[in-house]
């Protein structure tokens, strides 16, 4: 027999065929691309994160609001409220054109505010409302351009008491003297008084007529009752006037029914405590600043005519 084969197939070659040229060059290109994208992008990333960080450590934090402007105004011891109020508007004017800074500050506001108030009512045994004559006290303060006049009129009142707390009351008070009456005597000390030494002296005087029941004879009184300014001569129609501020008419005893002007410390602490003499007349000198004191009517009448004052 003959014996069958079956054909054996040809085994397969382990080389691979080679990829032609064409392939080859497209498979480096897309390497190619791939590798750049990913340095692109790892690139890109790097920036983004230095950016990042040099934002944050350049970049300069918004500055803080500026400070608003601070202004000053000088109220002077002896002005009264309506001296304050001129005073408000002087300085808005100096504001506006020197600074170009409109204050919210309003004269008008001013006596407004200080118009009325409750208290004096309680320094006063009668218990009514007056204004804050006397009661505005006189210094330098500081304000921003939108602090109202009622904010003003506010530190004037803190200062006030603070203010008040350091006079002893003891021995107005053994004089049957209220705290208002005080208040009172001082605004006529601080109107009368150009010499510091001579407070306690004036107030003295005040103390004794109030005492013999004569009238004060205090032209200051009669000027802001009247409201005839230091510029002008007082007439006999004002010394015969009624008006309860006139204490030069013989027939008005005691004080007047309120501050004059609004005293400092000095003032308030003398009229606290007057000093210890027997005074009853004072006149000013020529100098205008000093006083000529003496407890003899006839002494002081003398005086007088000796130097033409009166």
């Amino acid at each position: 027999m003959v014996e069958q084969r079956v054909p054996l197939r040809e085994a397969p070659s382990r080389h691979r065929q080679r990829p032609s040229r064409g392939r080859l060059v497209a498979r480096r290109a897309i390497a190619l691309v791939l590798l750049a994208g990913g340095l692109g992008l790892a690139v890109w990333l790097v920036m983004v994160a230095v950016g990042s960080v040099g934002d944050s450590a350049e970049k300069p934090k918004p500055a803080a609001p500026a400070a608003p402007p601070t202004l000053k105004i000088i109220f002077p011891e002896g002005f009264t409220r309506e001296d304050m109020a001129a005073r408000i508007k002087a300085v808005n004017q100096i504001a506006r054109k020197k600074r170009k800074i409109n204050p919210h500050l309003s004269s008008n506001a001013y006596l407004a505010a200080t118009a009325s108030s409750k208290i004096p009512a309680k320094f006063a045994e009668d218990r009514k409302r007056r204004n804050l004559e006397g009661f505005l006290f006189p210094s330098t303060y500081e304000f921003e351009p939108q602090t109202t006049s009622r904010q003003l009129v506010n530190q004037q009142l803190r200062a006030f008491q603070d203010n008040w707390a350091k006079v002893d009351l003891s021995y107005s008070t053994s004089k049957n003297l209220t705290p208002y009456e005080v208040l009172i005597i001082a605004s006529l000390v601080e109107k009368e008084v150009t010499a510091p030494e001579e407070r306690a002296l004036v107030a003295a005087v005040i103390y004794n007529r109030l005492k013999a029941r004569m009238n004060l004879g205090i032209d200051a009184t009669t000027r802001y009752g009247l409201h005839v300014p230091p510029t002008e001569p007082l007439l006999q129609s004002h010394l015969d006037s009624f008006n309860p501020y006139n204490t030069r008419n013989r027939e008005i005893l005691g004080l007047p029914p309120g501050p004059i002007a609004n005293p400092g410390l000095a003032s308030m602490q003398a009229a606290a405590h007057p000093a210890n003499v027997d005074y009853l007349f004072f006149v000013r000198k020529a100098d205008k600043i000093h006083h000529f004191f003496t407890a003899s009517e006839q002494e002081f009448n003398a005086y007088l005519a000796e130097h033409g004052v009166g």
